[in-house]
């Protein structure tokens, strides 16, 4: 059975989007820190792209056999590209529809489904339970260096 936090989380957590990015413009989006790291918009269309990534995976654990994961890097993935491209308004609407998937895959297993392992590279065997923690504080990661970007200039 899914934790009950954890259940929390992942229906809430991109809530706190809303709190922080009103009214803010394309240029506070896009500004480039001097560290070289990413800007607001690239770090959502991480979060975007990395649902797809963790939507992936999810399919590869319940239909295989304990499947191995390399890391995932934004740098040498694909999609990527098309991915940072893009605007924040379609990177908003793309994430609260791949979160509303997420949900309902999650929603839909069961408690056996939940204890299928896939092997992280880093971390070893989790099962889904345990990679859907992960993916959360990932995202809550990239959340935090979304609030910093856009008001480290205020």
């Amino acid at each position: 059975m899914l934790n009950e936090l954890t259940a929390v989380r992942l229906r809430d957590q991109l809530s706190s989007l809303s709190a922080f990015v009103a009214n803010k413009t394309a240029e506070e989006w896009n500004r480039q820190p001097a560290s070289g790291k990413w800007s607001a918009r690239e770090n959502l269309a991480h979060l975007c792209r990395y649902h797809e990534v963790f939507l992936e995976r999810l399919g590869r654990i319940l239909g295989e056999d304990r499947p191995q994961f390399g890391r995932y890097r934004a740098e040498d993935d694909e999609h990527w590209p098309s991915w940072s491209s893009l605007a924040v308004d379609l990177l908003l609407a793309r994430i609260r529809q791949l979160r509303r998937e997420v949900l309902s895959k999650i929603n839909s297993l069961s408690d056996a489904q939940l204890a299928r392992i896939g092997i992280h590279p880093v971390l070893g065997e989790m099962d889904i339970s345990l990679w859907l923690e992960f993916f959360l504080l990932h995202e809550a990661h990239h959340l935090y260096a979304i609030l910093f970007r856009l008001r480290e200039s205020q």
